[in-house]
């Protein structure tokens, strides 16, 4: 290897970085408070679960100078670990690039539906219930308790700088 790394030169993964920030969304994602709120317990409760944390991270790093090259660097982290999850659960090689390119889609599409909706509780608790229900329609004040608990989360978000964010310092969910 180290011939190799002579010849062609030694490549750091960019990304190495940013998997305490991962790591932090994920835990971040997995807070018990969210599922008490009324966020479902499931397997795809906990991915949109990740997908809702993860938007906001990334929207916060849209505010910030400099942080685009490493919001896409994050969202490449989350693409790995999925790719990951899904092979541990028995998706087969075959299947895991399409399961892929749903994720990513509902990523992005989560984003665009949390940016949109912005600081307005309505507005979150609605597309939450559309992600983490899935349109089934959440228990009776679930989708407004997670907005809630997200927007106070997000507002803790926005205070943290860059370097914290890049730590993967995030602040703790609210209780």
């Amino acid at each position: 290897m180290a011939l190799f790394e002579r010849i062609f030169g030694r490549r750091d993964d960019p990304r190495a970085l940013l998997r305490p920030l991962y790591a932090a969304v994920v835990a971040r994602a997995r807070t018990p408070a969210w599922y008490l709120d009324g966020a479902p317990d499931t397997l795809d409760g906990r991915f949109d679960m990740v997908g809702a944390v993860l938007a906001q991270v990334l929207l916060r790093m849209e505010t910030l100078p400099g942080m685009a090259a490493e919001s896409a660097l994050l969202t490449e982290i989350f693409v790995e670990d999925m790719d990951g999850q899904l092979r541990e659960i028995g998706i087969g090689d075959m299947m895991v690039g399409k399961h892929i390119g749903k994720m990513m889609a509902a990523l992005g599409g989560r984003l665009g539906a949390y940016r949109e909706a912005g600081d307005d509780p309505a507005a979150l608790a609605e597309a939450l219930e559309r992600n983490l229900w899935r349109g089934e329609g959440a228990p009776d004040g679930a989708a407004a308790a997670v907005a809630a608990r997200m927007l106070r989360w997000r507002a803790a978000l926005s205070a943290c700088d860059a370097a914290t964010i890049r730590a993967g310092a995030l602040p703790p969910v609210p209780a």
